[in-house]
């Protein structure tokens, strides 16, 4: 009986300084109080105030800041890279070489919030979103992954991020805040815990934020009038909702880094995850499986048997397979053309074959225009 390969679709690495451990070893962490002891504690007594606690460990606060979300992250890896702490990332080239090989969906780097330096083509970000980009595209199957990051706290200004064109990419996360905590570390753990297919938008996340502004949630946003869907610049924001219950900060929108392409966080996930579970399923049919008609409708079944329980746990609308020698091998060779003979003994004669795979994927509302007329 064969068993597809599982890709995990909720681990996290946390890339930071620290006040102790080896720096550039993959340290795989369970608990606040494991990353204390690898990494020293977040705060020590403050010698000049005695009973005010300081920042002591970047790499521990962003983990004990992501152990504190829920559902949470499946499973965490820190890397301690070299420079003081507390403080941002400087350089991690070595860290995030260390964590090429890893089975992680998100990249943080604690502490380091993004600006002009940091998004500089050798800053730290633009270092993570070459990384997540080069890994996704070529590090491997099941390594598709996204980083995540935050803005300067209380910036509100998208062109720190679109006036940089290899910031805009659908393989990083960008979130605004207005925060003392580690918010980039705080939403990585709030998405790492849900599927991919579920919208982030108004998902908890476990930190003190003060809300934007209308006007600074227009800029992030690029403004929408009444009835129009999200528009954004790939920034999403914390907010504090009236209009639910207990109070809390909640994520404002669930955007990539690019408006202009896989826009939604769910879709980029859920895309990652389907095409890993069909070429998970469809390796074993390699070297197995004839370019014929018996051949290639079994290679169908095999993709129904991924995408069919995705539909019934509606993850997916509904879908369509194609493969286009199989049309010609299901009509009369009578009928065919000489160029269609030819396609035939092409794919056999090359022993590859065309699959093409559509998925209809219906996203959750977003926006609700309601108007409410008295009679």
């Amino acid at each position: 009986m064969f068993s597809p390969v599982v890709r995990a679709t909720g681990n996290v690495a946390v890339i930071g300084t620290a006040a102790k451990g080896p720096q550039g070893v993959v340290v795989a962490v369970t608990d606040p109080s494991q990353a204390a002891e690898e990494f020293g504690p977040a705060t020590v007594p403050d010698p000049q105030n005695p009973g005010v606690p300081k920042p002591n460990s970047s790499l521990t606060a962003a983990l004990t800041t992501l152990f504190g979300q829920t559902p949470g992250p499946a499973q965490v890896w820190a890397v301690r890279t070299a420079g003081t702490s507390p403080g941002p990332v400087g350089d991690p080239a070595a860290a995030l070489t260390a964590i090429e090989d890893l089975d992680a969906q998100f990249v943080v780097l604690a502490a380091t919030p993004l600006d002009g330096t940091t998004g500089g083509d050798s800053g730290a970000i633009g270092k993570l979103a070459a990384h997540v980009t080069q890994v996704s595209n070529s590090g491997g199957e099941g390594k598709e992954r996204m980083g995540v990051v935050m803005l300067v706290r209380d910036a509100d200004d998208p062109v720190v991020v679109t006036g940089k064109a290899k910031l805009v990419s659908d393989r990083m996360i960008y979130i605004a805040h207005r925060s003392a905590d580690d918010a980039a570390a705080a939403v990585a753990g709030t998405i790492a815990g849900y599927p991919p297919h579920i919208s982030v938008l108004l998902k908890k996340v476990a930190i003190t934020s003060e809300p934007f502004s209308v006007a600074a949630i227009d800029k992030l946003n690029q403004g929408e009038q009444f009835g129009d869907p999200p528009k954004g610049c790939g920034i999403n924001w914390l907010a504090r909702p009236a209009l639910i219950p207990g109070g809390g900060v909640y994520l404002g929108e669930g955007y990539t880094g690019d408006p202009a392409g896989m826009k939604f966080i769910d879709v980029r996930r859920t895309v990652d995850d389907i095409g890993f579970k069909l070429k998970a399923r469809l390796i074993r049919g390699i070297g197995n499986l004839r370019i014929s008609r018996s051949g290639l409708r079994a290679l169908v079944v095999q993709m129904e048997a991924v995408l069919d329980p995705l539909v019934r746990d509606e993850v997916i609308d509904g879908y369509a397979v194609d493969i286009p020698v199989l049309d010609l091998l299901d009509s009369d060779p009578a009928a065919l053309t000489p160029a269609q003979l030819k396609i035939i003994q092409q794919a056999q004669a090359d022993r590859v074959a065309q699959v093409l795979v559509s998925v209809d994927y219906a996203g959750a509302l977003h926006r609700l225009a309601l108007t409410l007329n008295f009679t």
